[in-house]
């Protein structure tokens, strides 16, 4: 096929087809809900331009297809035929054949149409044969078809619309247009210079006037130094013009900078339309499927999210809108019987909101009854029935997010494996965002995610922390206050202080950094971070606030505990931006759960007479961490418990345990992954390991147990004793 400016005809095609297979695909539900002469326009427009491409480049059965698409809708356009939904079910198929057309490269080609033509043909000929009038019609309000358009003329293409840019190419813009603007910022520094230089010349000048006055004084001739006050004023004068253009090529380098760098941002923003394009399709497929009435409402589509940002959302918003429409949303009858409408409502909407993207995806179906997730806790072992009983609806609600988990009767294609739920909350985590779920029997659930905007370039907060900037990403700050050494508390060990009537427990961040100490002063420097829960970090000082160019750490660096990545500031001096999870990770185990420190390990070690054997549990599920801890403790053990895998290998590190249990899937290190390390650690390659999983796979207990394991359980074991058994088998009686 031949070329155009170095560009294949055919991947011309692909582009166009792609776009305008999109436009059908999203366009032909919209007709199902409510149709117009004018809503049909777009659809003929888009069938005309796939036809007028394919058969520039001779795609025959292309053209077929496209034609007959063509030749429905002005039937519909017309007044001749209703957009039954069989009818939109064939104009479906035959968008999502030719959509496949810009998914194969062409040699594949003439397999594509060997395959497709005998598809093609029977499709483009049911396309032509006419709706019997009875046929069921969309479910909703029908308009008036009678007057009559023409067939519109495709628009003019134009002849630069786009440029393909790679991904790391448009990465790598960024990086240079914000170095360029940081750069520019640096001019200050020649501006000062200038400054000081004038200074200077005003100075001398003074000293030549005070000579002058002098030299009258006692007679001399103060003439001759009439030469050297003109050579000076001449010097000052050229200093004032050359700051005046200094000033003025400096302002305009930074403006220039400042858009640069800002029109490439921007080059990396894309409006979260661009992930919802293809769920009105999505959500009317799976309706149609389970027999049910389902109208989709998209709000936001214009919001602003990075494209890596939205990139990840699609994995999420599929599962949160599946597990809707299959479990949450009823079926017409069982709505009807309820007094509710027959036609359910899924709602997506998209807000910036405090410098975070908030979504939220919600329904109007029966609702979670939190009594049969109760039920599937104890069924499934993961808590003792007078645990689950102590548990409110929201703490309940959490198990929903556990990898496996399920409530539903029976496996189907959509739901019931227990896979979802902890889809979306990994995710999240991983892009520093949050998951939380509200849901009222009977009048549906919401759930809604939180993240950032953007990943490249964030406002923080700077502190200094003995004597290193720390960045605080702004978005996760919910207070910034200075408090005098009065208002700090000490609470079974632990500092606090009051904030708006709540208790704000308080951690070192020198501590936390392993950097020393921080000194208290009279005033201390408190950053408060957090959601639901808030929590103190004590700095040195606080520094300013500023733009940052987010820069990834150097893979070779490993994970580096609470830090995400870096950043050069305005003034060329390097910050670390902190990592907010893993902090507040950390803070809660300080605060909350109470693994003491190494020392103070030792310390009650050394004071004991009898020595009790340690384990470290570590589970990124708050629920299974305690109920593995409650287990140990009432075997015997000393317990101590880890959010994550990163977290539980610092801890390890510090030494003093016999025994590790770890979850598998575990955000920023997993258990397999744990387990390696250990194995890797001169000091633990002997510690006892058992692996508690979901994962009930013959694969999965060969992967944990060739990863260095000495046991491989599913979390089943806890009610067979299997659990405890093990646990005695590896490392003996709590006491020795």
């Amino acid at each position: 096929m031949s070329d155009l400016g170095g560009f294949s005809l055919f991947e011309l095609f692909r582009g166009e087809a792609e776009q305008h297979a999109a436009t059908l695909s999203a366009d032909l539900v919209k007709l199902e809900q409510s149709a117009s002469p004018a809503d049909i326009e777009p659809l003929m427009r888009a069938a005309h331009s796939i036809k007028g491409a394919a058969k520039v480049i001779g795609l025959d059965r292309a053209v077929d297809l496209a034609h007959a698409m063509e030749d429905a809708l002005v039937a519909m356009q017309q007044g001749r035929e209703i957009p039954t939904a069989e009818r939109i079910d064939q104009l479906l198929r035959a968008t999502d054949l030719l959509a496949s057309l810009a998914a194969i490269s062409e040699s594949e080609l003439a397999a594509w149409t060997a395959a497709n033509t005998p598809v093609v043909a029977a499709l483009a000929a049911s396309l032509l044969q006419p709706i019997a009038r009875g046929a069921v019609a969309a479910p909703t309000t029908q308009r008036s078809l009678s007057a009559p358009l023409a067939v519109p003329k495709p628009e003019p293409r134009e002849r630069t619309s786009a440029v393909r840019v790679t991904a790391e190419k448009l990465d790598r813009l960024l990086q240079l247009a914000g170095e360029t603007m940081l750069e520019s910022r640096r001019l200050e520094v020649v501006r000062r210079q200038s400054q000081s230089m004038k200074s200077r010349v005003i100075e001398l000048e003074d000293e030549l006037d005070r000579l002058r006055t002098w030299m009258r004084q006692n007679g001399i001739d103060a003439n001759v130094l009439a030469p050297l006050r003109k050579i000076t004023s001449r010097t000052r004068n050229e200093v004032v013009g050359h700051i005046a253009s200094v000033d003025e090529s400096i302002r305009r380098g930074e403006e220039t900078a400042t858009s640069l760098y800002h029109e490439v941002l921007s080059s990396r923003m894309r409006p979260f339309a661009d992930v919802t394009g293809a769920l009105p399709r999505t959500v009317r497929d799976i309706a149609r499927q389970l027999g049910k009435e389902v109208r989709l409402e998209v709000i936001g589509e214009s919001v602003q999210v990075d494209r890596d940002i939205l990139a990840r959302l699609e994995a999420p918003l599929n599962h949160l809108l599946r597990n809707a429409l299959d479990h949450g949303l009823e079926m017409p009858d069982e709505r009807r019987a309820a007094g509710k409408s027959e036609s359910s409502l899924l709602r997506v909407e998209a807000l910036h909101h405090a410098g975070m993207l908030r979504i939220r995806v919600s329904d109007d179906g029966r609702g979670i009854h939190s009594e049969m997730i109760r039920e599937s806790v104890v069924r499934k072992a993961l808590a003792s029935s007078e645990m689950v009983a102590e548990m409110s609806n929201q703490e309940v609600l959490e198990f929903l997010f556990l990898p496996g988990f399920s409530t539903a009767a029976q496996v189907t294609d959509l739901s019931g494996r227990g896979v979802g739920l902890d889809v979306v909350q990994s995710t999240m985590r991983e892009v520093g965002g949050r998951v939380r779920v509200e849901s009222a029997p009977g009048t549906g659930t919401v759930f809604e995610l939180e993240l950032p905007i953007t990943v490249s370039v964030i406002r923080a907060l700077l502190a200094e922390v003995s004597g290193e900037t720390f960045a605080f990403p702004l978005a996760r700050i919910e207070r910034v206050v200075q408090l005098h050494s009065d208002a700090l508390t000490t609470v079974e060990g632990r500092l606090q202080f009051s904030l708006d009537d709540r208790s704000v427990g308080l951690v070192d961040a020198a501590t936390l950094f392993e950097l020393g100490a921080i000194e208290v002063r009279d005033s201390v420097s408190v950053v408060v971070l957090g959601g639901d829960d808030w929590y103190g970090f004590l700095v040195d000082k606080f520094v300013g606030e500023e733009d940052l160019v987010v820069r990834t750490l150097d893979s070779r660096l490993g994970k580096v505990a609470h830090v995400s990545a870096a950043a050069i500031r305005e003034d060329g001096d390097p910050a670390l931006i902190v990592d907010c999870e893993d902090i507040l990770s950390s803070m809660r185990q300080q605060l909350t759960e109470g693994r003491p420190s190494a020392s103070k390990r030792r310390a009650i070690a050394a004071s004991s007479s009898v020595r009790r054997k340690r384990v470290l549990v570590v589970d990124d599920s708050a629920t299974v961490r305690e109920v593995e801890r409650q287990l140990l403790v009432r075997l015997g053990y000393e317990v101590d418990t880890a959010n994550d895998g990163a977290d539980g290998f610092h801890a390890l590190r510090d030494g003093g345990y016999d025994l590790l249990v770890s979850d598998v899937d575990m955000p920023r290190m997993t258990g397999i992954e744990l387990t390696r390390a250990v194995r890797l650690e001169p000091t633990l390659t002997r510690l006892p390991i058992i692996i508690v999983s979901y994962k009930d796979r013959e694969e999965d207990r060969l992967a944990g147990m060739n990863a260095g394991a000495n046991a491989y359980l599913t979390k089943g074991a806890f009610q067979d004793q299997t659990f405890a058994a093990t646990v005695r088998d590896l490392i003996g009686e709590a006491e020795q």
